[in-house]
Order: C-alpha cells, then sequence, then structure tokens
C-alpha cells in the first residue's frame, strides 16, 4: 500500500514524456470563438408525487397560474394544490457559431423542496443570454440522474434526483452576432500562461506560415495576423500545428484521499528527513471490591489504570538524495517507506525547508 503510490507515478511518466507535441488548439483560446451561458426559470409537470408542495414554494403556484392563464384556463390559488409539479432552473451553453435552429442540451435543477424530477417534463422555457435577450427555447422529457424511494421509518437516496438533463432539449433561436470574416487579426490566449509556450507557439506559426504571421505580446497572448486571408482558413491551419508546451513543476496534494500527483519537472534538494509516531495508551480496568461474607460494608468500585507511552522507531533521520529527474524524486522518497498519508506530511516539510523545487498545492 505504501508503494503503490510511488509505484505508480513512475508507471505514468514515461507515458506522459512519450506524449511529445500538443495541437495548438488544445492549449490556446481562439478570441471570439466562445461559448455563452443561458438560463431560464420554468416548471417540470408529470411528477408522481414528488413535487413542491405549493404552500411550502409559493413561486411554483405563481409560475404555473401564470402559465394557465396564458393557455386561457383562470385558476385561482384556492382551486388547486398539484403535487406534481415543481420549479426549476433550466442551465445550457450556447456554442461558438450555433444557428438557429441547432438544438443544445440543457440541465435542469429543482429550486423548491420536490423530492424528484423522475418522469417529468419541462414545459416550454425560455432561455436568456447576460443582456437579458431570448436566445433559445427548452421543452422535453427530463432524465434524472438519481432514485429516491421512502417509507414511514425509513429513507434511500441515490444519486441527486432533484437534478436532470435534456439532450437537445433547446432549440436556438437568436444567433449571437458576429462577423469572423472581417477579422485582419486574432489573440491566441493560452489556457495555461507560459513565456516559454507562448514563444513556441510563436515560431511554429511563423515557420509553417511565414514571418511575420505570429507575435507574442506576453506569456498568455500570441497575437495572429491572418494577412488578409480568410480567417476561418487560417485558424484551420494554425490550429493542428503541434508545439511542446512548458509546464511549471508542481506536486498537487489531496489531504482527503491521500493522493499526491507530481510533475515532470518536479525537483527536491539533497535532504535528511526522520519520521516516527508517539503513541500514548490508556487502559481503565475497574475492579469491584466487595466486603468478606456477612461483614458490614458495601461494594464499591474501585478505578484502576494502566498508562503506557510508546515511541515507534519510525524510519530514523533518512538521506533523500537530491533527484534530477522524476524517477530519482520518488525512488528517494519512496525509499523513506511510509504509508501516503505520512509522505503529505514529509512533503510539506521538505517544502518548508526550502527544498521541495516546484509549487506545492495542498487541496
Amino acid at each position: 500500500m505504501r508503494r503503490l503510490l510511488c509505484t505508480a507515478l513512475i508507471a505514468l511518466m514515461p507515458n506522459l514524456v512519450l506524449a511529445g507535441p500538443i495541437r495548438i488548439k488544445d492549449l490556446v483560446e481562439f478570441d471570439g470563438v466562445r461559448a455563452n451561458d443561458l438560463v431560464g426559470y420554468g416548471l417540470v409537470v408529470g411528477l408522481n408525487g414528488t413535487g413542491d408542495g405549493l404552500r411550502n414554494a409559493p413561486f411554483t403556484e405563481e409560475i404555473m397560474s401564470n402559465l394557465l392563464e396564458r393557455l386561457g384556463v383562470n385558476v385561482s390559488g384556492e382551486q388547486y394544490q398539484p403535487k406534481n409539479v415543481a420549479a426549476v432552473f433550466v442551465t445550457a451553453t450556447l456554442p461558438a457559431f450555433a444557428r438557429a435552429g441547432g438544438q443544445i442540451d440543457v440541465t435542469v435543477s429543482a429550486i423548491g423542496d420536490a423530492k424528484s424530477l423522475l418522469g417529468g417534463t419541462l414545459i416550454m422555457t425560455p432561455l436568456n443570454g447576460a443582456d437579458g435577450q431570448i436566445y433559445a427555447v427548452a421543452q422535453g422529457a427530463i432524465i434524472a440522474g438519481g432514485v429516491s424511494a421512502d417509507g414511514q421509518a425509513a429513507k434511500v437516496v441515490q444519486g441527486v434526483p432533484t437534478a436532470g438533463m435534456i439532450p437537445s432539449g433547446a432549440r436556438v433561436e437568436r444567433e449571437v452576432e458576429f462577423d469572423f470574416t472581417q477579422l485582419e487579426s486574432m489573440r491566441l490566449a493560452l489556457r495555461e500562461p507560459d513565456f516559454t509556450t507562448a514563444a513556441r507557439i510563436e515560431a511554429a506559426i511563423n515557420s509553417e506560415m511565414g514571418r511575420g504571421a505570429a507575435e507574442m505580446l506576453d506569456a498568455g497572448t500570441v497575437v495572429l495576423n491572418t494577412g488578409g486571408g480568410s480567417p476561418a482558413h487560417v485558424v484551420s491551419r494554425v490550429e493542428n500545428i503541434q508545439v511542446e508546451p512548458e509546464t511549471r513543476a508542481r506536486v498537487v496534494v489531496d489531504q482527503r484521499s491521500g493522493t499526491i500527483v507530481m510533475g515532470e519537472d518536479v525537483r527536491i534538494s539533497r535532504v535528511a528527513v526522520a519520521q516516527g509516531n508517539l503513541t500514548l495508551r490508556i487502559d481503565e480496568s475497574p475492579m469491584v471490591v466487595q466486603p468478606n461474607p456477612f461483614a458490614e460494608g458495601e461494594t464499591i468500585v474501585v478505578p484502576r489504570s494502566a498508562v503506557d507511552i510508546q515511541n515507534e522507531p519510525g524510519t530514523g533521520l533518512a538521506e533523500v538524495s537530491g533527484g534530477t529527474n522524476l524517477s530519482e524524486v520518488v525512488a528517494g522518497l519512496n525509499a523513506l517507506g511510509v504509508a501516503p498519508h505520512d509522505m503529505i506530511d514529509i512533503l510539506k516539510s521538505i517544502n518548508a525547508a526550502g527544498a521541495l523545487h516546484a509549487d506545492f498545492l495542498v487541496n
């Protein structure tokens, strides 16, 4: 168990090295080519008694009354109290260059006290963008991602039954106005800003398309000149150019699960580490004392405690030699022979001592 993590890291590193160059389209975001978030407020019907309690969620009653009135049905709050409806928020992402008539997926989430959306149907719901305009309309049967069952004395919930999705559940009604063909230059925004990676992207584009086609502005931006040609054709050529990215050395630690992930460029200077555990054990063994037969007295309980302190030997003072590559770093840490949770504490101490040459991120 204690060597499993380090062994897995060593096994993964050759795969990372063999991955080689990455396409530019996987390293950058093209200026103007972006998605837009949509949100709407709607009503789900057809639930099997698992909807909102209208007295606990008055907004559900209000939206239902408005919907029925638009359909020509005049009702009041005292004439109906259905349990098969629920108020929901509907969210979606409008992809770049989405055209009117296209379909997109939507996510539906209950906002009242509904127990489950399983089997429900979303009624026509307009989806608004950040500018308040309606860009799509959603409707359809919900695929819920969980199950809920309860009785008088027990309840079982698996997954999240109060949220679900509708594949291709919204139809695009309005397009985002953006004339891509008029661009004379375009910015490439690096997802992981780095001067070396940006310089390599600039050099790769200029080598493929001619000098002056790309210019690095900073660690996160490279400007691409279309040269008066079709921007779409230029982007199609650029996005498939391969570049070997440069990443910062990082150690990521998840304290809850004891997971440790190290990047390829992590280095550790030569250090000495001592690690051990102090165990304090207290055993209570109360003893009952009774008087002699036919003698005066009473039965009492006499406390009896045994206290023991044990200092386990641990690893002693072990030397971790400086590693020139990840395999040597892992081998040095693995030589300490400790469990992953103890390894996290050791890495924290090595980082505090200034011997860990990497970004140390703790989740």
